[in-house]
């Protein structure tokens, strides 16, 4: 299969190094976050992980969308992703993820259904399946 779009990011320095795109637009300092015992003041892959999933989580919920009576725009979809670190018992660290999905314009049912299929779909959803508890709540206005 090949991919549909790749990118490279080059990180030096760790937790408090610079993340940097081949093509410069990503350009960032890290930092430890203070709840670490770090000087935060900067992003840290947490965060950067957590914008990712929940921009692609709401594409994902357009996606599923396109086609059907209860098709969405941008506007109509919020998502905040709330990432977790925490020990795993083993002497590593596990992640965690709650996504809270606000849509507006449809029913509550129909707004789990197109959730449920955008979680489905979504490849950050499908990269940590099985590996990262994801919770999600859904809400309507």
């Amino acid at each position: 299969m090949s991919a549909l779009y790749t990118t490279r990011v080059t990180a030096i320095g760790g937790r408090s190094g610079t993340v940097r795109s081949e093509d410069g637009v990503l350009d960032l300092s890290l930092a430890m976050p203070a709840a670490l015992g770090g000087k935060g003041g900067a992003t840290n892959p947490e965060q950067l992980f957590a914008a990712g999933y929940a921009a692609c989580f709401e594409n994902a919920v357009i996606h599923v969308t396109r086609n059907k009576d209860a098709r969405l725009k941008d506007d109509d979809i919020v998502v905040v992703a709330q990432v977790g670190m925490s020990a795993n018992g083993n002497g590593g660290f596990a992640l965690s993820v709650a996504l809270d999905v606000a849509i507006s314009g449809i029913e509550q049912a129909v707004a789990e259904e197109v959730v449920q299929a955008a979680h489905a779909v979504c490849p950050y959803s499908n990269a940590v399946k099985g590996n990262i508890d994801v919770a999600i709540t859904v809400t309507t206005s």
